[in-house]
């Protein structure tokens, strides 16, 4: 792994019911120690559906795996981990990968990763359609309600659509789809 290019790690916090206030304020606490940590980049967090699901997922980007594996190893993210234990319906679980190597690491297949040309191939093939057809059906609805045509905008709001559907709806089930060529 190169040591440039840098990381991603997911986490998933599944929170036992009722818990859900307790565990917000405890990322009002994590989130401003993980932003000064060396080598931070940004982090997303994807909240449960209210009264549906109870699975929190946090993605945190550094510049690189060192500067990851440092602060997911740190006695600081140790202590507040432990604070949030009691909040867990399951224990804190991770996945660290470099660049992209989490969209391609399916439950069957472990710790393997694709070649890096067999990813481009696949992030571009699954990226390209989601790029001709989310702004086809996007603009229209953003225009219908009358929010104002603005280049910058109108990309943040379908690039961010486009990322979510490539880590949460395509990518987990286009690698399961052709697992065979891309492992093989």
């Amino acid at each position: 792994m190169m040591e440039n290019q840098g990381a991603s790690v997911v986490i998933t916090h599944h929170i036992l019911d009722g818990k859900q206030p307790q565990y917000e304020k405890w990322l009002d606490e994590i989130i401003p120690i993980t932003r000064h940590s060396e080598g931070f980049i940004d982090l997303q967090i994807v909240r449960p559906i209210p009264d549906l699901t109870f699975v929190y997922t946090v993605i945190i980007r550094f510049d690189t795996i060192n500067h990851l594996k440092n602060w997911m190893e740190s006695e600081d993210r140790k202590e507040l981990i432990g604070k949030a234990s009691p909040f867990f319906r399951k224990n804190d679980h991770y996945q660290i990968r470099s660049g992209l190597d989490f969209l391609f690491t399916g439950e069957n297949e472990g710790n393997k990763v694709p070649v890096r040309w067999k990813q481009f191939l696949a992030t571009w093939s699954a990226i390209f359609p989601l790029s001709v057809l989310i702004p086809a059906l996007i603009i229209p609805v953003l225009r219908f309600f009358a929010i104002p045509a603005n280049h910058y905008s109108d990309g943040l709001i379908n690039s961010g659509i486009i990322v979510f559907l490539m880590v949460f709806a395509v990518m987990p089930y286009y690698t399961r789809l052709i697992r065979k060529w891309l492992y093989k």
